[in-house]
Formats: structure tokens, C-alpha cells, sequence
């Protein structure tokens, strides 16, 4: 209750007066009345209250009832147009209670059935206003009153928070409860539509606890029950909001609250991750432990849908171990037990991803939505492993370190990516086992096999391409499949040679290579000796390299001195060489 007290009855004017609270200036009615639109005056016979309704707006939910508590602003005039009283002039609303006795016959009839934001333009005769006696110095008696009025707002004591739902999603699996934590933003008005605060101007939501004490006792019970997407407008009375004492300059006293609101978020601190399998491979042979390192595709959602972050927009996944702190608490626990192939949502709330602080495009205290495919994963103590899938009846020879070997290959990632095939070659792939022509990997996969037999080699990236990867062929930290199909062995040379005779050696053997008979053998009758030898079945190079390139390594070896040419005193055969000697004769 407010203001100079012109409109009070006389028994409330001396006990009302001065009890104004400020408000908060209001758009266009602030600082003057608005212009009365121009119409038809009706006729008035000056015995009962007179009223032209000079505005109605189109929505007019609820109107003015005897017993509602009223918010609104005035002009006072006489007929000649002099002003009497102005709540204008103080910035203020009037604060009253209609049809209590509280103000002069004539406004208490006027206001009844007003709208919030009409405007009526009322005429009241001295007989329901200040009678005979006036008011001294201020109202003459058996004066008429004019008054220019128009309703802000208007409430009951017994009116309840009012809910409208305007937009619920489909999906709803949760709603609030008291002691959960929301994230939400809103627009604040009041009744008439005036703007008095918005988290969205300060493109940050509110975030707060629900149904413990932290919001206005109104709003904790008008949130209650909304689904993460939800819209609703929530009306609060004054005694469910700031009461009669309002809140600083912002929310006058008395006033009637309309929040709009909509919930982008919600969680409770005793929440734990939540997973929703959508997709589980039909064979899944092994799932994910601690220590394990993971490659996965993700997209990062809030749980309102917003995007912040995805794996696939970088053309690339995200490699890390799990178990080990490398990830956030939340997604650590989230990836265990999966199998490679697998797709699955993790829900995560804040005090498991980025609590209270987020990061990035991540608000404060977010709930997290990472929808996962799980590429590969493997451990670095993992070894090489080998699936037969078809062997010869007869399989005596099988390979070993530095056997020649022609075979077929598809090299596939653990998704089923395939990276390359002899098929588009055009011809097998040829190596000397253990020569490291081929990776760690592959090399041990290639071991104790025979001609015909097929099998599946599966090469962790440590025995593999590493973290590294190959460049626009291979991902870094990627688990290779290699389906194999042995289709040639040329047995190699014992360790450590790549010349071997197959009889007895010559005891003149220099003697043979220098047909000159100098004392001297040059590259060029050393090369011709040794593909004579082998030519005739005498002695055996290590098959798979270049022919050339051994016998040159080999005379290289021979000349000591390093002058071209070698001597008998330079030239030993192997078993004459010192442990640690040359790879030759």
C-alpha cells in the first residue's frame, strides 16, 4: 500500500500516508501519463462512477475482483483539468487492496473488472469520493474526481504458482526434483510485460540448486517436474516472490513475477555416469580394462543437444588410455567394458567432466553427452596375435629368419577399414624374414609358417607403426589386422651369412678367383667366381636381395685396406674370421 493517499478512504488515508516503496520506472508510464485516445464521451447524470475504457489489451487472462491487491498508476484531475494527485510525480505505483474499504467508494467500483495493462479514464462524484467536507487544501468538498488509470498488476492472497507448459519434448526420462541442480535460462516480467531482468542479456544461465532455499520460494516450486528442453511461463504472486519490500530497484514491492523459462540442464551432485548401449557388436571377443589404449570417434553434446565438440569434424580420433587419469573421471569410467565396434551414449554430470569452472565452449556445472564409436583398443603388453585359419596336410618346411617369402596380404584396421591389398598390386609382397624389410609385427606373424597355410596376424601399434602412424595410410596408435596367404618360401642362409657353399671349398680358393694369377683380385673377377658358383649349384647367395649388391658388400668386406683390390693375406673365408667377422664365404 502506497502513495499520497488521494485515493484512500478517510479512515485510511492518516493511516497509509508516506508508505510508498520504491519501483521500478516503468517503459513508457514512468514518467507521464499516456495521451487518452480521442472518443465519444457518454453522456453522465454525475450519480454513479463514471467509466470510458479508454484501452483493453487483446489477452486479458483475469480482471479486478473484490479482495485482489492491485498495482497500478493514476492521474487525478477536476473537470477543469487542474491536476489533484499524480503517482507519476513519485514514480510509483499505487499499492492497495480493492473492495476492503481501503479507498474512496468511486475506485473501489472503478477499478473492478480492469485487466492489467487497461486503461480507463473514470469520473467519480463527490458523493463516492471526499463527500461535503473535500480534503483541506488539496480536494474542495462535493468535488468531482477525474482519474486517468492504468492497471500493472494485480493478485490474490490465495493464488498459487501458475504453470503454463508451452513446449515439452517428446522424450522426457527425467524431470526435477528437489535438490537437484539446474541450469536454466529465463526472462523476467512483470504482469504488464515490462522486462526487469534475463539471463539470456548476459548470455549466461542461471544455475542453482532446486527446493533447498536458493531461489524465491515460487520459482522452486515452479520449476519442480521440468523435463531437460521444456518451456513453461511461471507466475508468482508477491508473497511466493520478494513480498511487500520488493528486491532493490529492480522489483518494486507488492509485484506480481512472470518468469519464461527454459531448462537446459539438470543433474543431482549423488548422480553417476549413465550408459546407453546402441549399438554392441555380436562378437565381441574382448572388452576394455584399465591400462588400455583407446582410439574412438565421439560427438559432445549438452544435455540440451548443443554441440561443443567432435572427434569427426578433426578427421580424426581421439587416442588415449583409460584408467589412468588421462581423460576426465566421467569418461575414464565410461569406456571400460566396451568392445571394439561398439557405440554407445555416456552421460556425465559435472562433478564428473568439468564441474563447476567447464572449459572451453563447456559451461559451469554441465551436464556432458559424448555419443562414442569405439575404433580399436589394445594394451601395451599385447603381443602379436595369430589365428590359423587353414594349414596343409604336409607342412614340414616352416619359415624362420632369413627365408625368402612371396605372399598375399589384406591389411585392414580393427573396424574393418581396409588400408591395402596385394589384390591391387597386381602381385605378391616379397621379404627376407627378419631383415626388417617389414614391420616388428609382421615379421613375428610371418614366423613357422608353410606354404598354403592362411592365417590372421593382428599387430599392436607398438609391434606396428607406433604412434606416429604412416601419413595418409596409416592412423597413429592403430591396431593392424593382416589376412595372409603364404604362397612361396626360398629357405635362406644361416645367420649371419650371405654366401654358402655347398661342397668342400677349394684349399686354393684365392688362387681360383685370381685367374691372372697377380697376387690380386679385383671386384670384377670376384663378382664373375662367385655367380659362377652359383650358377653350377656350387655355393648359394641369401636369396631375396640383390645379387650384386651382396657379391660388391661381400668384396668390400674382403679388402681390409680399402685400396679395390684383395690380397692373400687380406682374403679369409668365414670360418677364418674372428667371432665378431664379416657376413660372407
Amino acid at each position: 500500500m502506497a502513495g499520497s493517499g488521494m485515493l484512500l478512504s478517510p479512515r485510511w488515508r492518516h493511516r497509509c500516508r508516506s508508505l510508498l516503496l520504491p519501483a521500478l520506472l516503468v517503459s513508457w508510464v514512468a514518467c507521464q501519463a499516456p495521451p487518452v485516445p480521442a472518443g465519444e464521451q457518454q453522456p453522465w447524470d454525475g450519480q454513479d462512477v463514471h467509466i470510458e475504457r479508454s484501452f483493453v489489451p487483446e489477452q486479458c487472462p483475469r480482471t479486478v475482483r473484490s479482495g485482489d491487491f492491485v498495482r497500478y498508476h493514476y492521474h487525478g484531475t477536476f473537470p477543469d483539468g487542474s491536476k489533484f494527485d499524480s503517482s507519476y510525480d513519485r514514480d510509483s505505483t499505487f499499492n492497495v487492496f480493492v473492495g476492503k474499504g481501503q479507498l474512496i467508494a468511486g475506485m473501489d467500483k472503478a477499478l473492478v473488472g480492469m485487466c492489467v495493462n487497461e486503461r480507463r479514464f473514470v469520473k467519480i462524484p463527490p458523493q463516492l469520493a471526499y463527500g461535503s467536507e473535500g480534503v483541506s487544501g488539496v480536494i474542495p468538498p462535493n468535488a468531482v474526481l477525474h482519474f486517468d488509470v492504468l492497471l500493472i498488476d494485480l493478485w490474490n492472497s490465495e493464488d498459487e504458482v501458475q504453470i503454463e507448459t508451452y513446449f515439452k519434448p517428446e522424450k522426457c526420462t527425467r524431470t526435477i526434483q528437489v535438490s537437484d541442480f539446474v541450469r536454466y535460462h529465463y526472462n523476467g516480467t512483470f504482469l504488464d510485460g515490462t522486462l526487469f531482468d534475463s539471463s539470456h542479456n548476459r548470455m549466461r544461465t542461471y544455475d542453482t540448486y532446486v527446493g533447498i532455499g536458493w531461489l524465491i520460494p515460487g520459482m522452486d516450486k515452479g520449476l519442480l517436474g521440468m523435463c531437460v528442453g521444456e518451456k513453461r511461463i511461471i507466475t508468482i504472486p508477491p508473497y511466493l516472490a520478494y513480498g511487500e519490500e520488493g528486491d532493490g530497484k529492480e522489483i518494486p514491492g507488492q509485484a506480481s513475477l512472470v518468469f519464461d523459462v527454459a531448462l537446459l540442464d539438470l543433474h543431482n551432485p549423488k548422480d553417476g555416469i549413465t550408459i546407453e548401449n546402441q549399438q554392441v557388436p555380436e562378437s565381441c571377443e574382448r572388452k576394455s580394462q584399465a591400462g588400455d589404449f583407446l582410439r574412438y570417434h565421439y560427438n559432445g553434446t549438452l544435455l540440451e543437444g548443443t554441440l561443443f565438440d567432435s572427434s569427426y569434424s578433426r578427421n580424426h580420433t581421439y587416442d588415449t588410455y583409460i584408467g589412468k587419469g588421462y581423460v576426465i573421471a566421467g569418461m575414464d569410467e565410461g569406456l571400460l567394458g566396451v568392445c571394439i565396434g561398439e557405440k554407445r551414449r555416456i552421460i556425465i554430470p559435472p562433478h564428473l567432466g568439468y564441474g563447476e569452472e567447464g572449459r572451453g565452449k563447456i559451461p559451469g556445472s554441465a551436464v556432458l553427452v559424448f555419443d562414442i564409436h569405439v575404433i580399436d583398443f589394445h594394451n601395451p603388453l599385447d603381443s602379436v596375435n595369430i589365428t590359423t585359419h587353414y594349414k596343409p596336410s604336409n607342412c614340414t618346411v616352416l619359415s624362420k629368419k632369413g627365408d625368402y617369402l612371396k605372399y598375399h596380404y589384406n591389411a585392414s584396421l580393427l573396424d574393418g577399414t581396409l588400408l591395402d591389398s596385394t589384390a591391387n598390386l597386381g602381385k605378391t609382397y616379397n621379404i627376407v624374414l627378419g631383415s626388417g624389410q617389414v614391420v616388428m609385427g609382421m615379421d613375428i606373424g610371418l614366423r613357422d609358417m608353410c606354404v598354403g597355410e592362411r592365417r590372421t596376424v593382428v599387430i599392436p601399434p607398438h609391434l606396428g607403426y607406433g604412434e606416429a602412424g604412416v601419413e595418409g595410410e596409416v592412423p597413429g596408435s592403430a591396431v593392424l589386422v593382416f589376412d595372409i596367404e603364404l604362397l612361396e618360401l626360398v629357405s635362406g642362409l644361416p645367420d649371419g651369412y650371405m654366401f654358402v657353399w655347398h661342397g668342400d671349398v677349394s684349399p686354393n680358393l684365392f688362387e681360383e678367383i685370381d685367374k691372372d694369377n697377380n697376387g690380386e683380385v679385383l671386384l670384377e673377377e670376384f663378382s664373375e667366381y662367385i655367380q659362377v658358383q652359383v650358377d653350377s649349384g656350387k655355393g648359394k647367395l641369401a636369396p631375396g636381395f640383390d645379387s650384386s649388391k651382396i657379391v660388391k658388400n661381400m668384396f668390400t668386406n674382403q679388402d681390409r685396406n680399402g685400396d679395390g683390390k684383395i690380397t692373400a693375406e687380406e682374403f679369409k673365408l668365414k670360418d677364418q674370421e674372428p667371432t665378431e667377422g664379416h657376413d660372407e664365404l
